[in-house]
Protein backbone atom coordinates (compact mmCIF):
# COMPACT_ATOMS: atom_id res chain seq x y z
CA UNK A 1 0.00 0.00 0.00
CA UNK A 2 1.86 3.08 -1.25
CA UNK A 3 -0.67 5.09 -3.25
CA UNK A 4 -1.08 8.45 -1.51
CA UNK A 5 -4.33 9.06 -3.36
CA UNK A 6 -5.84 5.89 -1.88
CA UNK A 7 -4.67 6.81 1.62
CA UNK A 8 -6.15 10.25 1.09
CA UNK A 9 -9.44 8.63 0.11
CA UNK A 10 -9.47 6.67 3.36
CA UNK A 11 -8.78 9.81 5.42
CA UNK A 12 -11.49 11.75 3.57
CA UNK A 13 -14.00 8.97 4.30
CA UNK A 14 -13.04 8.99 7.99
CA UNK A 15 -13.33 12.75 8.54
CA UNK A 16 -16.73 12.74 6.79
CA UNK A 17 -18.16 10.47 9.49
CA UNK A 18 -20.27 12.10 12.22
CA UNK A 19 -18.25 12.69 15.38
CA UNK A 20 -14.82 12.44 13.70
CA UNK A 21 -12.76 15.57 14.26
CA UNK A 22 -9.52 14.57 12.59
CA UNK A 23 -7.71 11.52 11.23
CA UNK A 24 -4.34 10.34 9.96
CA UNK A 25 -3.81 7.28 7.79
CA UNK A 26 -0.66 5.36 6.89
CA UNK A 27 0.39 1.97 5.53
CA UNK A 28 2.09 -0.51 7.91
CA UNK A 29 4.57 -1.96 5.43
CA UNK A 30 6.05 -4.71 7.59
CA UNK A 31 2.78 -6.18 8.79
CA UNK A 32 2.25 -9.94 8.40
CA UNK A 33 0.66 -10.69 5.05
CA UNK A 34 1.83 -7.45 3.43
CA UNK A 35 1.06 -3.74 3.87
CA UNK A 36 -2.06 -2.87 5.84
CA UNK A 37 -3.85 0.44 6.33
CA UNK A 38 -3.75 1.84 9.88
CA UNK A 39 -5.94 4.76 10.88
CA UNK A 40 -5.63 7.12 13.86
CA UNK A 41 -8.83 9.00 14.62
CA UNK A 42 -9.83 11.84 16.96
CA UNK A 43 -13.32 10.76 18.00
CA UNK A 44 -15.46 9.39 20.81
CA UNK A 45 -17.06 6.83 18.48
CA UNK A 46 -15.89 3.24 19.15
CA UNK A 47 -13.49 1.93 16.46
CA UNK A 48 -15.80 -0.99 15.61
CA UNK A 49 -18.58 1.47 14.73
CA UNK A 50 -16.21 3.48 12.54
CA UNK A 51 -15.12 0.41 10.60
CA UNK A 52 -18.73 -0.62 10.13
CA UNK A 53 -19.61 2.82 8.77
CA UNK A 54 -16.64 2.72 6.39
CA UNK A 55 -17.81 -0.52 4.76
CA UNK A 56 -20.49 1.38 2.87
CA UNK A 57 -18.06 4.11 1.79
CA UNK A 58 -14.85 2.31 0.83
CA UNK A 59 -13.89 -0.77 -1.21
CA UNK A 60 -12.79 -3.70 0.91
CA UNK A 61 -9.09 -3.33 0.13
CA UNK A 62 -9.14 0.22 1.58
CA UNK A 63 -10.79 -0.67 4.88
CA UNK A 64 -8.31 0.04 7.71
CA UNK A 65 -6.98 -3.08 9.40
CA UNK A 66 -6.63 -1.15 12.64
CA UNK A 67 -8.35 1.98 13.92
CA UNK A 68 -6.77 3.71 16.91
CA UNK A 69 -8.44 6.49 18.85
CA UNK A 70 -6.08 9.30 19.84
CA UNK A 71 -6.68 12.66 21.57
CA UNK A 72 -5.21 14.62 18.65
CA UNK A 73 -3.12 14.30 15.50
CA UNK A 74 0.36 15.74 16.16
CA UNK A 75 1.85 17.76 13.33
CA UNK A 76 5.35 18.75 12.29
CA UNK A 77 6.15 22.45 11.65
CA UNK A 78 5.59 21.93 7.92
CA UNK A 79 2.05 20.66 8.54
CA UNK A 80 2.73 16.94 7.90
CA UNK A 81 1.75 14.32 10.44
CA UNK A 82 4.38 13.68 13.12
CA UNK A 83 4.36 9.86 12.91
CA UNK A 84 6.81 9.38 15.78
CA UNK A 85 4.64 11.41 18.15
CA UNK A 86 1.54 9.66 16.79
CA UNK A 87 3.07 6.27 17.58
CA UNK A 88 3.72 7.42 21.15
CA UNK A 89 0.10 8.56 21.50
CA UNK A 90 -1.15 5.26 20.14
CA UNK A 91 1.02 3.31 22.58
CA UNK A 92 -0.38 5.32 25.48
CA UNK A 93 -3.99 4.58 24.55
CA UNK A 94 -5.98 1.49 23.63
CA UNK A 95 -8.76 1.11 21.09
CA UNK A 96 -11.30 0.52 23.84
CA UNK A 97 -10.22 3.41 26.00
CA UNK A 98 -12.52 6.38 25.95
CA UNK A 99 -11.40 9.58 24.36
CA UNK A 100 -10.17 12.08 26.98
CA UNK A 101 -13.05 13.76 28.78
CA UNK A 102 -14.15 17.32 28.43
CA UNK A 103 -11.98 18.49 31.30
CA UNK A 104 -8.79 17.39 29.57
CA UNK A 105 -7.29 20.09 27.37
CA UNK A 106 -5.29 17.89 25.01
CA UNK A 107 -4.17 19.88 22.00
CA UNK A 108 -2.39 19.79 18.68
CA UNK A 109 -0.66 22.76 17.12
CA UNK A 110 -0.11 24.10 13.62
CA UNK A 111 1.91 27.03 12.28
CA UNK A 112 0.14 30.38 12.14
CA UNK A 113 -0.59 31.92 8.76
CA UNK A 114 1.36 34.97 7.53
CA UNK A 115 -1.61 37.22 8.43
CA UNK A 116 -1.84 35.76 11.92
CA UNK A 117 1.90 36.09 12.45
CA UNK A 118 1.67 39.79 11.60
CA UNK A 119 -1.38 40.39 13.79
CA UNK A 120 -0.51 38.27 16.82
CA UNK A 121 1.91 40.56 18.72
CA UNK A 122 -0.38 43.56 18.20
CA UNK A 123 -3.46 41.61 19.26
CA UNK A 124 -1.71 40.40 22.44
CA UNK A 125 -0.64 43.97 23.23
CA UNK A 126 -4.11 45.46 22.69
CA UNK A 127 -6.28 43.12 24.71
CA UNK A 128 -9.06 45.04 26.40
CA UNK A 129 -9.18 47.77 23.75
CA UNK A 130 -11.60 46.04 21.40
CA UNK A 131 -9.22 46.72 18.53
CA UNK A 132 -9.14 43.22 17.06
CA UNK A 133 -12.66 42.19 18.08
CA UNK A 134 -15.58 42.11 15.65
CA UNK A 135 -19.26 41.79 16.37
CA UNK A 136 -22.41 40.92 14.43
CA UNK A 137 -25.98 41.32 15.58
CA UNK A 138 -29.36 40.22 14.26
CA UNK A 139 -32.92 39.48 15.35
CA UNK A 140 -34.50 36.09 15.80
CA UNK A 141 -38.28 36.12 15.63
CA UNK A 142 -40.21 33.10 16.80
CA UNK A 143 -39.57 30.39 19.40
CA UNK A 144 -35.98 30.04 20.64
CA UNK A 145 -35.02 27.11 22.87
CA UNK A 146 -31.92 28.13 24.83
CA UNK A 147 -30.79 24.56 25.47
CA UNK A 148 -31.16 23.62 21.83
CA UNK A 149 -29.46 26.85 20.75
CA UNK A 150 -26.49 26.16 23.01
CA UNK A 151 -26.26 22.50 22.01
CA UNK A 152 -26.25 23.49 18.34
CA UNK A 153 -23.33 25.85 18.87
CA UNK A 154 -21.55 23.22 20.95
CA UNK A 155 -21.91 20.84 18.03
CA UNK A 156 -20.38 23.41 15.68
CA UNK A 157 -17.49 23.91 18.12
CA UNK A 158 -16.94 20.15 18.14
CA UNK A 159 -16.82 20.00 14.35
CA UNK A 160 -14.64 23.05 13.66
CA UNK A 161 -11.11 23.02 15.06
CA UNK A 162 -10.66 26.78 14.61
CA UNK A 163 -13.36 27.37 17.25
CA UNK A 164 -11.23 25.36 19.67
CA UNK A 165 -8.08 27.33 18.86
CA UNK A 166 -5.80 29.36 21.07
CA UNK A 167 -2.49 31.03 20.27
CA UNK A 168 1.00 30.59 21.63
CA UNK A 169 2.60 33.97 21.02
CA UNK A 170 6.10 32.82 21.86
CA UNK A 171 6.48 30.25 19.06
CA UNK A 172 4.13 31.45 17.42
CA UNK A 173 1.66 28.59 16.88
CA UNK A 174 -2.07 27.98 16.74
CA UNK A 175 -3.02 25.47 19.43
CA UNK A 176 -6.08 23.33 18.61
CA UNK A 177 -7.74 22.04 21.77
CA UNK A 178 -9.71 18.84 22.05
CA UNK A 179 -12.77 20.41 23.69
CA UNK A 180 -14.06 23.91 24.34
CA UNK A 181 -17.40 24.83 25.86
CA UNK A 182 -19.42 27.23 23.72
CA UNK A 183 -20.25 30.40 25.68
CA UNK A 184 -23.92 31.33 25.26
CA UNK A 185 -25.65 33.67 27.72
CA UNK A 186 -29.31 34.72 27.57
CA UNK A 187 -30.56 37.94 29.19
CA UNK A 188 -34.16 38.46 30.24
CA UNK A 189 -36.30 41.32 28.94
CA UNK A 190 -35.18 44.66 30.39
CA UNK A 191 -32.18 43.24 32.25
CA UNK A 192 -29.54 44.82 29.99
CA UNK A 193 -29.23 47.62 27.48
CA UNK A 194 -28.19 46.08 24.16
CA UNK A 195 -25.86 48.90 23.10
CA UNK A 196 -24.09 48.92 26.47
CA UNK A 197 -23.83 45.14 26.39
CA UNK A 198 -22.29 45.33 22.92
CA UNK A 199 -19.68 47.88 24.00
CA UNK A 200 -18.86 45.98 27.18
CA UNK A 201 -18.51 42.68 25.37
CA UNK A 202 -16.19 44.26 22.82
CA UNK A 203 -13.91 45.71 25.48
CA UNK A 204 -13.89 42.43 27.36
CA UNK A 205 -12.06 40.97 24.39
CA UNK A 206 -10.49 37.52 24.47
CA UNK A 207 -7.53 35.86 26.11
CA UNK A 208 -5.77 34.55 23.02
CA UNK A 209 -3.90 31.94 25.03
CA UNK A 210 -7.18 30.24 25.94
CA UNK A 211 -9.48 28.55 23.40
CA UNK A 212 -12.92 29.80 22.53
CA UNK A 213 -12.55 32.97 20.42
CA UNK A 214 -16.27 33.30 19.66
CA UNK A 215 -19.19 33.82 22.04
CA UNK A 216 -22.88 34.74 21.91
CA UNK A 217 -25.30 36.88 23.89
CA UNK A 218 -29.08 36.60 23.58
CA UNK A 219 -31.26 39.50 24.70
CA UNK A 220 -35.02 38.98 24.92
CA UNK A 221 -37.12 41.89 23.73
CA UNK A 222 -40.50 43.01 25.02
CA UNK A 223 -43.48 41.15 23.60
CA UNK A 224 -44.70 42.91 20.43
CA UNK A 225 -48.21 44.14 19.92
CA UNK A 226 -50.61 42.73 17.39
CA UNK A 227 -49.80 39.06 17.84
CA UNK A 228 -46.38 39.18 16.16
CA UNK A 229 -43.92 36.48 17.29
CA UNK A 230 -41.50 37.35 20.11
CA UNK A 231 -38.02 38.46 19.12
CA UNK A 232 -34.54 37.99 20.53
CA UNK A 233 -31.54 40.15 19.65
CA UNK A 234 -28.40 38.09 19.16
CA UNK A 235 -24.87 39.40 19.54
CA UNK A 236 -21.98 37.34 18.18
CA UNK A 237 -18.50 38.48 19.20
CA UNK A 238 -15.32 37.00 17.73
CA UNK A 239 -11.61 37.70 17.42
CA UNK A 240 -10.25 38.62 14.01
CA UNK A 241 -7.14 36.53 14.57
CA UNK A 242 -9.24 33.36 14.25
CA UNK A 243 -12.06 34.21 11.85
CA UNK A 244 -13.10 36.53 9.05
CA UNK A 245 -16.62 37.62 8.06
CA UNK A 246 -16.98 34.92 5.39
CA UNK A 247 -16.05 32.25 7.94
CA UNK A 248 -18.65 33.46 10.40
CA UNK A 249 -21.29 33.18 7.67
CA UNK A 250 -20.19 29.55 7.13
CA UNK A 251 -20.45 28.87 10.86
CA UNK A 252 -23.90 30.43 11.05
CA UNK A 253 -25.13 28.09 8.31
CA UNK A 254 -23.75 25.14 10.27
CA UNK A 255 -25.43 26.41 13.43
CA UNK A 256 -28.83 26.71 11.75
CA UNK A 257 -28.47 23.19 10.37
CA UNK A 258 -27.62 21.92 13.85
CA UNK A 259 -30.51 23.82 15.46
CA UNK A 260 -32.98 22.43 12.93
CA UNK A 261 -31.64 18.92 13.64
CA UNK A 262 -32.40 19.25 17.35
CA UNK A 263 -29.04 20.62 18.46
CA UNK A 264 -26.57 18.31 16.69
CA UNK A 265 -24.83 19.14 13.43
CA UNK A 266 -25.46 16.39 10.87
CA UNK A 267 -22.30 14.82 9.43
CA UNK A 268 -21.52 13.00 6.24
CA UNK A 269 -19.96 15.72 4.10
CA UNK A 270 -16.31 16.55 3.57
CA UNK A 271 -15.40 19.63 5.59
CA UNK A 272 -12.15 21.49 5.10
CA UNK A 273 -10.11 22.22 8.21
CA UNK A 274 -7.61 24.91 9.16
CA UNK A 275 -4.93 22.23 9.10
CA UNK A 276 -5.61 21.72 5.39
CA UNK A 277 -4.88 25.40 4.82
CA UNK A 278 -1.75 25.27 7.00
CA UNK A 279 -0.43 22.35 4.95
CA UNK A 280 -1.11 24.23 1.73
CA UNK A 281 0.69 27.33 2.98
CA UNK A 282 3.82 25.39 3.93
CA UNK A 283 4.11 24.20 0.34
CA UNK A 284 4.10 27.68 -1.18
CA UNK A 285 7.25 29.21 -2.68
CA UNK A 286 7.48 32.84 -1.52
CA UNK A 287 10.05 33.83 -4.19
CA UNK A 288 7.47 34.70 -6.91
CA UNK A 289 5.37 36.58 -4.35
CA UNK A 290 8.45 38.51 -3.21
CA UNK A 291 9.30 39.43 -6.81
CA UNK A 292 5.76 40.61 -7.49
CA UNK A 293 5.19 42.66 -4.37
CA UNK A 294 8.67 44.22 -4.26
CA UNK A 295 7.87 45.84 -7.61
CA UNK A 296 4.20 46.71 -7.10
CA UNK A 297 3.87 47.84 -3.46
CA UNK A 298 3.42 51.60 -2.97
CA UNK A 299 6.78 53.37 -3.07
CA UNK A 300 7.92 56.11 -0.72
CA UNK A 301 6.65 58.79 -3.13
CA UNK A 302 3.18 57.30 -3.65
CA UNK A 303 0.24 59.40 -2.51
CA UNK A 304 -1.42 57.40 0.26
CA UNK A 305 -3.21 60.03 2.37
CA UNK A 306 -6.89 60.64 1.50
CA UNK A 307 -6.83 64.16 2.94
CA UNK A 308 -4.68 67.26 2.63
CA UNK A 309 -2.37 67.99 5.62
CA UNK A 310 -4.38 69.46 8.46
CA UNK A 311 -4.03 70.34 12.15
CA UNK A 312 -4.54 67.94 15.04
CA UNK A 313 -8.22 67.22 15.55
CA UNK A 314 -8.13 66.99 19.34
CA UNK A 315 -10.54 64.06 19.09
CA UNK A 316 -10.26 60.39 20.02
CA UNK A 317 -11.97 57.11 19.30
CA UNK A 318 -13.58 55.98 16.06
CA UNK A 319 -16.31 57.55 13.99
CA UNK A 320 -18.48 56.53 11.06
CA UNK A 321 -19.71 58.78 8.25
CA UNK A 322 -22.37 57.32 5.97
CA UNK A 323 -24.16 58.07 2.74
CA UNK A 324 -26.04 56.15 0.07
CA UNK A 325 -26.52 55.93 -3.65
CA UNK A 326 -30.15 55.22 -4.43
CA UNK A 327 -31.07 52.28 -6.63
CA UNK A 328 -31.16 54.42 -9.80
CA UNK A 329 -27.64 55.92 -9.55
CA UNK A 330 -26.27 52.64 -8.22
CA UNK A 331 -27.71 50.77 -11.19
CA UNK A 332 -26.24 53.30 -13.64
CA UNK A 333 -22.86 52.90 -11.94
CA UNK A 334 -22.97 49.12 -12.31
CA UNK A 335 -23.95 49.40 -15.98
CA UNK A 336 -21.21 51.96 -16.64
CA UNK A 337 -18.58 49.80 -14.93
CA UNK A 338 -19.72 46.74 -16.88
CA UNK A 339 -19.40 48.68 -20.16
CA UNK A 340 -15.70 49.04 -19.29
CA UNK A 341 -15.33 45.32 -18.40
CA UNK A 342 -15.21 46.30 -14.74
CA UNK A 343 -17.23 45.78 -11.56
CA UNK A 344 -18.75 48.34 -9.21
CA UNK A 345 -15.96 47.44 -6.78
CA UNK A 346 -13.48 48.54 -9.45
CA UNK A 347 -15.42 51.77 -9.93
CA UNK A 348 -15.26 52.37 -6.19
CA UNK A 349 -11.49 51.86 -6.24
CA UNK A 350 -11.18 54.29 -9.14
CA UNK A 351 -13.14 56.96 -7.25
CA UNK A 352 -10.93 56.45 -4.19
CA UNK A 353 -7.77 56.71 -6.34
CA UNK A 354 -9.08 60.02 -7.69
CA UNK A 355 -9.60 61.34 -4.14
CA UNK A 356 -6.07 60.30 -3.12
CA UNK A 357 -4.66 62.02 -6.19
CA UNK A 358 -6.66 65.17 -5.46
CA UNK A 359 -5.50 65.24 -1.84
CA UNK A 360 -1.89 65.01 -3.04
CA UNK A 361 -2.24 68.43 -4.71
CA UNK A 362 0.03 67.47 -7.61
CA UNK A 363 -0.24 68.65 -11.19
CA UNK A 364 1.17 65.77 -13.22
CA UNK A 365 0.91 61.99 -13.21
CA UNK A 366 1.48 60.33 -9.83
CA UNK A 367 1.24 56.95 -8.15
CA UNK A 368 -1.42 56.50 -5.49
CA UNK A 369 -1.64 53.64 -3.02
CA UNK A 370 -4.40 52.25 -0.83
CA UNK A 371 -5.41 48.92 0.68
CA UNK A 372 -8.01 46.59 -0.75
CA UNK A 373 -9.72 43.77 1.07
CA UNK A 374 -9.67 40.32 -0.54
CA UNK A 375 -11.47 37.14 0.50
CA UNK A 376 -8.29 35.05 0.24
CA UNK A 377 -10.25 32.01 -1.00
CA UNK A 378 -8.71 31.72 -4.43
CA UNK A 379 -6.29 29.07 -3.16
CA UNK A 380 -5.97 25.43 -4.21
CA UNK A 381 -7.54 23.90 -1.09
CA UNK A 382 -10.51 21.58 -1.52
CA UNK A 383 -13.83 23.12 -0.42
CA UNK A 384 -12.02 26.34 0.54
CA UNK A 385 -15.29 28.28 0.26
CA UNK A 386 -16.46 26.41 3.38
CA UNK A 387 -13.21 26.70 5.34
CA UNK A 388 -13.57 28.66 8.61
CA UNK A 389 -10.52 30.71 9.54
CA UNK A 390 -8.67 33.92 8.82
CA UNK A 391 -8.26 33.92 5.06
CA UNK A 392 -9.43 37.45 4.28
CA UNK A 393 -6.53 39.79 3.78
CA UNK A 394 -5.55 43.38 3.08
CA UNK A 395 -3.30 43.98 0.09
CA UNK A 396 -1.78 47.20 -1.27
CA UNK A 397 -3.13 48.51 -4.56
CA UNK A 398 -0.87 50.92 -6.45
CA UNK A 399 -2.03 52.68 -9.60
CA UNK A 400 -0.78 55.57 -11.73
CA UNK A 401 -3.22 58.47 -12.00
CA UNK A 402 -2.65 60.73 -14.98
CA UNK A 403 -4.91 63.79 -15.22
CA UNK A 404 -4.74 63.67 -19.01
CA UNK A 405 -5.44 59.97 -19.38
CA UNK A 406 -8.91 58.48 -19.90
CA UNK A 407 -10.81 57.30 -16.85
CA UNK A 408 -11.26 54.05 -18.76
CA UNK A 409 -7.49 53.53 -18.58
CA UNK A 410 -7.54 53.97 -14.80
CA UNK A 411 -10.30 51.37 -14.53
CA UNK A 412 -8.37 48.92 -16.72
CA UNK A 413 -5.16 49.38 -14.72
CA UNK A 414 -6.98 48.67 -11.47
CA UNK A 415 -8.65 45.60 -12.96
CA UNK A 416 -5.38 44.24 -14.34
CA UNK A 417 -3.54 44.69 -11.07
CA UNK A 418 -6.34 42.98 -9.15
CA UNK A 419 -6.01 39.98 -11.45
CA UNK A 420 -2.24 39.86 -11.02
CA UNK A 421 -2.27 40.11 -7.24
CA UNK A 422 -4.86 37.33 -6.93
CA UNK A 423 -2.09 34.74 -7.18
CA UNK A 424 -0.35 36.17 -4.10
CA UNK A 425 -3.25 37.17 -1.83
CA UNK A 426 -2.10 34.78 0.94
CA UNK A 427 0.95 36.83 1.98
CA UNK A 428 0.73 39.36 4.79
CA UNK A 429 0.99 43.12 4.60
CA UNK A 430 3.95 42.84 6.93
CA UNK A 431 5.80 40.64 4.43
CA UNK A 432 4.95 43.00 1.59
CA UNK A 433 6.26 45.97 3.56
CA UNK A 434 9.54 44.19 4.19
CA UNK A 435 9.90 43.08 0.56
CA UNK A 436 9.23 46.61 -0.68
CA UNK A 437 12.25 47.90 1.24
CA UNK A 438 10.24 50.39 3.28
CA UNK A 439 11.82 51.70 6.47
CA UNK A 440 10.46 50.81 9.91
CA UNK A 441 8.84 54.24 10.28
CA UNK A 442 7.32 54.40 6.80
CA UNK A 443 3.58 53.97 6.49
CA UNK A 444 2.69 51.56 3.70
CA UNK A 445 -1.03 52.44 3.68
CA UNK A 446 -3.33 55.01 5.25
CA UNK A 447 -6.66 53.85 3.86
CA UNK A 448 -8.53 50.68 3.01
CA UNK A 449 -11.34 50.08 0.52
CA UNK A 450 -13.71 47.22 1.34
CA UNK A 451 -16.51 46.11 -0.96
CA UNK A 452 -18.57 43.67 1.04
CA UNK A 453 -18.92 40.25 -0.55
CA UNK A 454 -21.58 38.67 1.60
CA UNK A 455 -21.97 34.91 1.47
CA UNK A 456 -25.48 34.22 0.27
CA UNK A 457 -27.75 32.56 2.77
CA UNK A 458 -29.39 29.25 1.99
CA UNK A 459 -33.05 29.48 0.86
CA UNK A 460 -33.46 25.89 2.04
CA UNK A 461 -32.41 26.82 5.57
CA UNK A 462 -34.69 29.87 5.56
CA UNK A 463 -37.61 27.71 4.50
CA UNK A 464 -36.81 25.08 7.13
CA UNK A 465 -36.65 27.76 9.84
CA UNK A 466 -39.90 29.29 8.64
CA UNK A 467 -41.56 25.88 8.90
CA UNK A 468 -40.77 26.02 12.64
CA UNK A 469 -42.12 29.58 12.93
CA UNK A 470 -38.67 31.20 12.93
CA UNK A 471 -37.35 34.09 10.88
CA UNK A 472 -33.95 35.76 11.22
CA UNK A 473 -32.71 39.09 9.88
CA UNK A 474 -29.34 39.30 8.08
CA UNK A 475 -26.44 39.85 10.53
CA UNK A 476 -24.98 43.35 10.53
CA UNK A 477 -21.64 44.56 11.97
CA UNK A 478 -21.71 46.47 15.23
CA UNK A 479 -19.39 49.48 14.99
CA UNK A 480 -16.19 47.79 13.85
CA UNK A 481 -13.22 50.16 14.35
CA UNK A 482 -10.44 50.49 11.81
CA UNK A 483 -6.74 50.05 12.48
CA UNK A 484 -5.96 52.32 9.51
CA UNK A 485 -6.92 56.02 9.61
CA UNK A 486 -9.78 55.45 7.15
CA UNK A 487 -11.66 52.40 5.94
CA UNK A 488 -14.17 52.97 3.15
CA UNK A 489 -16.84 50.27 3.24
CA UNK A 490 -19.42 49.64 0.53
CA UNK A 491 -22.28 47.17 0.26
CA UNK A 492 -25.45 46.70 -1.70
CA UNK A 493 -28.52 47.19 0.43
CA UNK A 494 -31.90 45.51 0.35
CA UNK A 495 -33.29 48.09 -2.12
CA UNK A 496 -30.38 47.53 -4.56
CA UNK A 497 -28.80 50.83 -3.62
CA UNK A 498 -25.15 51.25 -2.63
CA UNK A 499 -24.41 52.06 1.01
CA UNK A 500 -21.09 53.79 1.73
CA UNK A 501 -19.47 54.41 5.09
CA UNK A 502 -16.11 55.79 6.15
CA UNK A 503 -14.96 54.32 9.46
CA UNK A 504 -12.25 56.65 10.68
CA UNK A 505 -9.78 57.35 13.44
CA UNK A 506 -11.05 60.63 14.87
CA UNK A 507 -7.54 61.61 15.97
CA UNK A 508 -6.57 61.72 12.28
CA UNK A 509 -9.81 62.71 10.58
CA UNK A 510 -12.45 64.92 12.18
CA UNK A 511 -16.09 63.92 11.81
CA UNK A 512 -16.85 66.76 9.39
CA UNK A 513 -13.91 65.85 7.17
CA UNK A 514 -14.89 62.18 7.18
CA UNK A 515 -18.40 63.18 6.08
CA UNK A 516 -16.89 65.38 3.36
CA UNK A 517 -14.66 62.54 2.16
CA UNK A 518 -17.40 59.91 1.89
CA UNK A 519 -19.75 62.49 0.36
CA UNK A 520 -17.21 63.36 -2.34
CA UNK A 521 -16.69 59.67 -3.07
CA UNK A 522 -20.44 59.24 -3.54
CA UNK A 523 -20.55 62.34 -5.75
CA UNK A 524 -17.85 60.89 -8.01
CA UNK A 525 -19.70 57.58 -8.24
CA UNK A 526 -22.84 59.44 -9.33
CA UNK A 527 -20.98 61.53 -11.91
CA UNK A 528 -18.73 58.89 -13.49
CA UNK A 529 -21.54 57.27 -15.58
CA UNK A 530 -22.38 60.72 -17.06
CA UNK A 531 -18.89 61.34 -18.43
CA UNK A 532 -18.53 61.60 -22.20
CA UNK A 533 -17.84 57.99 -23.13
CA UNK A 534 -14.39 56.47 -23.21
CA UNK A 535 -12.67 59.75 -24.01
CA UNK A 536 -13.42 61.39 -20.64
CA UNK A 537 -10.22 62.08 -18.71
CA UNK A 538 -9.28 62.02 -15.05
CA UNK A 539 -9.38 65.84 -15.10
CA UNK A 540 -12.94 65.70 -16.42
CA UNK A 541 -13.94 63.45 -13.52
CA UNK A 542 -12.23 65.62 -10.89
CA UNK A 543 -14.02 68.68 -12.25
CA UNK A 544 -17.14 67.37 -10.53
CA UNK A 545 -15.54 68.29 -7.21
CA UNK A 546 -14.18 71.70 -8.21
CA UNK A 547 -16.66 73.58 -6.04
CA UNK A 548 -15.62 72.03 -2.71
CA UNK A 549 -12.29 71.59 -0.93
CA UNK A 550 -10.68 68.22 -0.17
CA UNK A 551 -10.96 66.73 3.31
CA UNK A 552 -8.21 67.68 5.78
CA UNK A 553 -6.29 65.01 7.66
CA UNK A 554 -3.94 65.28 10.63
CA UNK A 555 -0.56 63.61 10.56
CA UNK A 556 0.17 60.41 12.45
CA UNK A 557 0.90 61.06 16.16
CA UNK A 558 3.86 58.67 16.11
CA UNK A 559 5.73 56.53 13.63
CA UNK A 560 4.18 53.13 12.94
CA UNK A 561 5.90 49.99 11.85
CA UNK A 562 5.81 48.94 8.22
CA UNK A 563 3.10 46.40 7.67
CA UNK A 564 1.00 47.47 10.63
CA UNK A 565 -1.90 45.08 11.10
CA UNK A 566 -5.04 45.55 9.11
Amino acid sequence: MSDRAELGEVRAALVSLPGVRDAAVHAARHAPGGPRIVAHVVTRTPPAELRAALRSRLPSHLLPARVHRVPYIPLLPDGRTDHRALAALTAAASDTASTPGESRWAAASVPVTPQQRALLPHALAHRGTGRFVQQLHWRWRGPLDTGRFTAAWQSVFAHESVLRAAFDGDKPRMVLHEHVRAEVVRHAVGSVDFDRLTARDRLRGFDLRRPGLLRLRLVDEAAPHGGDPPSVRILLTFHTLALDDWSVAVLLEEFYRAYLAGGRLPGGERRPDHRDYARWLTGQDTAPARDFWSSTAPGATALIRPGTPGPATGLSGYGRAETRLAAGPAGRLRAWAASHACTEAGALQAAWALLLYRAGATAGPALVGFGVSVLGRGVAVDFVERLPGLLANTLPMTVRVDPGAPVARLLADLRDQALEMAAYEWVSLQQIGAWSGRGAGDELLESLVVFEHRRRGSPTLRSALAAQGISVTPPRPAGTPTVLPVTLQARRDADDGLHLSAVHDRARLADADAARLVGQCARLLRELPHLAGGAATVSDALAALADEPPAAMAGAPAATATGAPT
